[in-house]
C-alpha cells in the first residue's frame, strides 16, 4: 500500500518512481491509447499499483495484468477499462451527467449566447501531438471554458443538481457509504479542461495556476463520488482544479494543484484526526476522518482505451445509460427521455446510418447550424424546426433499419406490435430532446399526440418553415403538418398550453381584467383539435405565425391575434386568452387523431405527406384517389345535396316514408305521438344502414389500395352533423320519459 498505511486507513501517493512505472506498464498493455498526461493524473490516487502489473516479459515489458483489464462492448463502440483500487477522494463528479443535464442551455439552442446563459462547455475527443510529431485522436476527451471561475461554478452547479436529484433516493447515500462503504466501483473517463483566458502572473512574473487541468470524470458513480468528497469534505471542483492550502492544514491562501503534493499532505491530515478521534460516526459531532474510513479506498474503473475514440464520449454514455433508463433509477421524466433519445441517436451511429456530426447536433451537443442542412439564411424558428423534424423522423423511422435499432436501444416490441405506450415513450423521447433547442424546457408529455397509426412511421413533406407558414391560409396539408408538428412545442415553450396532468380543475389562471378564473382540465390533443376548427383557421394561422414571430425576436412572449390572423401588439398571448378563442368544445368537434402518420412511402416515392382524397358518392363510385381535385367544398347535410351523395344514408327506404302533411292543418296529439315513433324507428334503421355503408366502403377502398377515401373537408361537416345529432338523441329519452303514464 501507499505511504502512512501504520498510522491510519488513508493512503498516500506511491514514489514518484513506482507511478511512472505504473504508467510505462499502462501504456505498452493492448489496446490502450490514452494520453499520458491523463495518467499522469491519476497515478497519485491509485493504491498499489504493482498489483495490477504483470512480470516483466523478455524484453523487460511490464504490462496490466489480464485480470486487471477488461474489454467493455457497448452500442456505440468498445473500450478498454483498468480496474485499480483508488483514494476514496479521487474522481470528478461530471457536469455532463444526463440526469441533470436540463439544468444547462443546450449548444442545440440558436439564441445561446456566449458568455451570458448558464451553458456547459461541449466535449470532444481529445487531439493532440504523439510520438511523431503528427495530431490524432487519443482516448480522452477535452472541453474549453472561459476561465478557472467558469470551471469553478460548472462544477458547484453540477453538484447542487446531483444533490437535488439524490433526494429522490429512498435512503441516505452518504450515510450508507460511511456505514458500509462502497460496494460497486464507479466508472471514470479521462478529460481535459483548458482555460480561454490567460492565467494571472504573481509578484515574479509566474503563472498563478495552470491553464489547462487533467481530471477523470465520473460515467458511472457521479453521485457516490460526490457523496465521498463530501464526506472528505472536499469538492469535485478542488480534486480537479487544486485544494485550497488551509484545507491541507496550511496557513495562506494559496491553491496546490499538483494532486501528488495535495494528496500527500491532505491523507497525512486525515491520519492524524483518524489517530485523534473518537469512534463516532455522528454527521453532525464525529470526526470526518472516522465517517470517512470506510471510503478511505474504493474499486474504480478507468477508462484507458477505444479503437474509435472520436466516439468515446457516445461509447461511456451508452454504457451507463441503461443502468438508469431501465429502470429510470433518478431520472426524472425529460432527462431519462433525453437519455433514451441519444441512445437510439448513439446507435444509429454505431451502425453506420448517421452521421456523427448530425448526432452531435440532435443530441444538444453542437450547435444547429452545424447540419449539413442548415443554410446561413435560417432564422431561430427555422433552426429550431429543422432540428424537431429531423428528431421526429428518426424516432418514427419508415425504414425497417432504423426500426430494429430503434427497437433494440428502446426494447420495444416489433413495429407491427407498437403499443400506445411504447409510442408515447418515443413522442416524450422527441419533445425533451427537441426543448433542449429553446430556453427553457416543458413537461415532454407534450409531445403525446399520436396514435397507433404512428408505428408505421412519420413521412413529412420536406417543405421549410417559411414555405408551409406562407402557404397555410389556403393549403390544407400546409397547415396539418404545422398544427401536427409544430403548434404542441410552440404554445408550450410559452406556456401557453401544458401537458394534462390528471385534473387542472383546482388550477387558477389571472384573465385580461385581473380577475381570478378556475381553468378546466384540457388535454394537448384537444388545444390542437380547436386549432383545426375550420371557423378558426385564419385566426389559428396568425397564431402560429406570431409564435414564430416572438421566437425570432428573441423569444419574447408572443401577441395575441385578431380573428383575420393579424398581429395585435401590446396584448399578450396567455392561456386564459388561447383557451378562450379556441375553447375546449370547440376540439371536441373535430377528428380524434392530432397527427397524419400513414405508411412509409414506396422508396421511389418522394417522402411528401398524404394528400387527403374524397368521399365517394356511391359505393358505385371509385374513390378520389390521392391528389386528384376533390370537389368537397360544401358541408355534408345541406338541403341542396341529392339522396345519393348522402354519406350517412340519411334517406330511409321509400316504402318507410309519409307524406308531409299540410303546414296549415294542426297534428292532433294521437298524430303527433306517431309521428315520434315513426321518426324513431326510420332514425334507428338510417343508423344502421350508414353503418353498413362506412364498412362496405372500408372494404372497397381497402380493395383498392386507397388508404384514406374520405375528404377531410368533408369528413370533418359529417362528423360535426353526427356530433350534432348526438348530442340532441340523448336529450329524447328523459323527454319522452316526462310525458310517458307511469309503469
Amino acid at each position: 500500500m501507499g505511504q502512512l498505511t501504520a498510522e491510519g486507513p488513508f493512503p498516500a501517493p506511491v514514489s514518484r518512481d513506482r507511478q511512472e512505472a505504473w504508467i510505462e506498464a499502462v501504456l505498452a498493455t493492448d489496446g490502450v491509447n490514452l494520453p499520458r498526461g491523463a495518467l499522469e493524473n491519476v497515478a497519485p490516487f491509485i493504491v498499489d499499483p504493482e498489483e495490477t502489473l504483470s512480470e516483466a516479459d523478455a524484453n523487460g515489458v511490464r504490462r496490466l495484468k489480464g485480470s486487471a483489464v477488461r474489454r467493455v462492448r457497448t452500442d456505440a463502440g468498445d473500450m478498454v477499462v483498468a480496474l485499480v483500487r483508488m483514494h476514496g477522494v479521487g474522481g470528478v463528479q461530471w457536469g455532463h451527467n444526463e440526469r441533470i443535464s436540463s439544468i444547462w442551455r443546450s449548444m442545440a439552442d440558436p439564441t445561446v449566447g456566449q458568455s451570458t446563459e448558464r451553458t456547459l462547455a461541449p466535449v470532444r475527443p481529445w487531439k493532440g501531438v504523439v510520438g511523431d510529431g503528427s495530431e490524432t485522436y487519443l482516448a480522452a476527451l477535452e472541453s474549453v471554458v472561459p476561465n478557472r471561475h467558469a470551471l469553478m461554478m460548472n462544477a458547484e452547479d453540477a453538484a447542487n443538481a446531483l444533490m437535488r436529484v439524490d433526494r429522490v433516493r429512498p435512503y441516505d447515500l452518504e450515510e450508507d457509504l460511511v456505514l458500509n462503504g462502497q460496494q460497486d466501483p464507479g466508472m471514470y473517463v479521462p478529460q481535459q479542461v483548458r482555460l480561454e483566458e490567460e492565467p494571472e502572473k504573481d509578484s515574479d512574473g509566474n503563472p498563478r495556476h495552470p491553464s489547462a487541468y487533467w481530471g477523470w470524470m465520473a460515467v458511472r458513480g457521479n453521485n457516490r463520488t460526490q457523496k465521498r468528497q463530501s464526506i472528505f469534505r472536499l469538492s469535485s471542483g478542488e480534486v480537479l482544479a487544486g485544494v485550497p492550502a488551509e484545507k491541507l492544514g496550511r496557513d495562506g491562501d494559496d491553491v496546490i494543484c499538483d494532486p501528488h503534493i495535495w494528496l500527500t499532505e491532505f491523507s497525512a491530515l486525515l491520519n492524524k484526526e483518524y489517530g485523534e478521534a473518537a469512534d463516532d460516526l455522528d454527521p453532525t459531532s464525529g470526526s470526518r476522518a472516522r465517517r470517512a474510513a470506510a471510503i478511505a479506498v474504493v474499486d474504480a474503473h478507468l477508462v484507458i482505451g477505444t479503437p474509435t475514440p472520436q466516439r468515446l464520449y457516445r461509447i461511456v454514455q451508452m454504457n451507463n445509460r441503461r443502468d438508469h433508463v431501465h429502470p429510470p433509477l433518478e431520472f426524472d421524466p425529460i432527462n431519462r427521455s433525453r437519455a433514451l433519445g441519444r441512445s437510439v441517436l448513439g446507435m444509429y451511429v454505431a451502425q453506420g446510418v448517421m452521421g456523427e456530426k448530425t448526432a452531435e447536433v440532435l443530441s444538444g451537443l453542437a450547435p444547429i447550424r452545424e447540419l449539413p442542412d442548415a443554410t446561413p439564411d435560417m432564422a431561430v424558428s427555422e433552426l429550431r424546426d429543422l432540428r424537431s423534424m429531423k428528431l421526429l423522423q428518426e424516432l418514427f423511422p419508415a425504414d425497417a433499419t432504423r426500426r430494429h435499432l430503434l427497437r433494440r436501444a428502446l426494447s420495444e416490441n416489433p413495429p407491427s406490435q407498437l403499443s400506445k405506450t411504447e409510442i408515447h415513450q418515443r413522442a416524450t423521447t422527441w419533445s425533451a430532446l427537441t426543448s433542449e433547442s429553446y430556453p427553457k424546457p416543458w413537461n415532454p408529455r407534450i409531445g403525446q399526440i399520436f396514435g397507433t397509426k404512428a408505428r408505421e412511421g412519420i413521412v413529412l413533406s420536406g417543405r421549410r418553415l417559411p414555405d408551409l407558414l406562407a402557404t397555410a391560409d389556403t393549403d390544407d396539408a400546409a397547415f396539418e403538418e404545422l398544427v401536427s408538428y409544430r403548434a404542441a412545442h410552440w404554445l408550450a415553450s410559452f406556456g401557453i398550453i401544458e401537458a394534462d396532468r390528471g385534473s387542472l380543475d383546482g388550477q387558477e389562471m389571472i384573465g385580461d381584467a385581473g380577475e381570478r378564473m378556475r381553468r378546466s382540465r384540457r388535454g394537448v390533443t384537444n388545444s390542437l383539435q380547436a386549432l383545426r376548427y375550420e371557423k378558426s383557421r385564419m385566426m389559428a394561422v396568425g397564431v402560429l405565425k406570431e409564435l414564430v414571430a416572438a421566437m425570432d425576436d428573441g423569444d419574447r412572449l408572443p401577441w395575441q391575434v385578431s380573428v383575420s390572423g393579424k398581429a395585435m401588439p401590446g396584448r399578450e398571448m396567455s392561456a386564459f386568452w388561447f383557451d378562450r378563442e379556441f375553447p375546449k368544445e370547440n376540439g371536441t368537434r373535430r377528428r380524434k387523431t392530432a397527427a397524419p402518420s400513414g405508411p412509409a412511402p414506396a422508396p421511389s416515392a418522394p417522402a411528401t405527406l398524404p394528400m387527403p382524397g374524397r368521399w365517394p358518392s356511391s359505393l358505385h363510385e371509385p374513390p378520389v384517389e390521392a391528389g386528384q381535385p376533390a370537389d368537397s367544398e360544401e358541408p355534408v347535410g345541406d338541403a341542396g345535396r341529392a339522396g345519393a351523395e348522402d354519406p350517412v344514408g340519411a334517406q330511409g327506404p321509400a316504402e318507410a316514408t309519409e307524406p308531409d302533411p299540410d303546414p296549415a292543418e294542426e297534428p292532433t296529439v294521437d298524430t303527433l305521438v306517431s309521428r315520434v315513433e315513426e321518426r324513431i324507428r326510420r332514425l334507428h334503421q338510417t343508423s344502421a344502414e350508414a353503418g353498413d355503408l362506412l364498412e362496405k366502403l372500408r372494404e372497397q377502398a381497402r380493395a383498392t389500395s386507397v388508404g384514406r377515401p374520405i375528404g377531410r373537408q368533408q369528413a370533418d361537416a359529417t362528423v360535426r352533423l353526427l356530433n350534432q345529432t348526438v348530442s340532441r338523441l340523448r336529450k329524447l329519452p328523459e323527454l319522452m320519459e316526462d310525458m310517458t303514464e307511469p309503469a
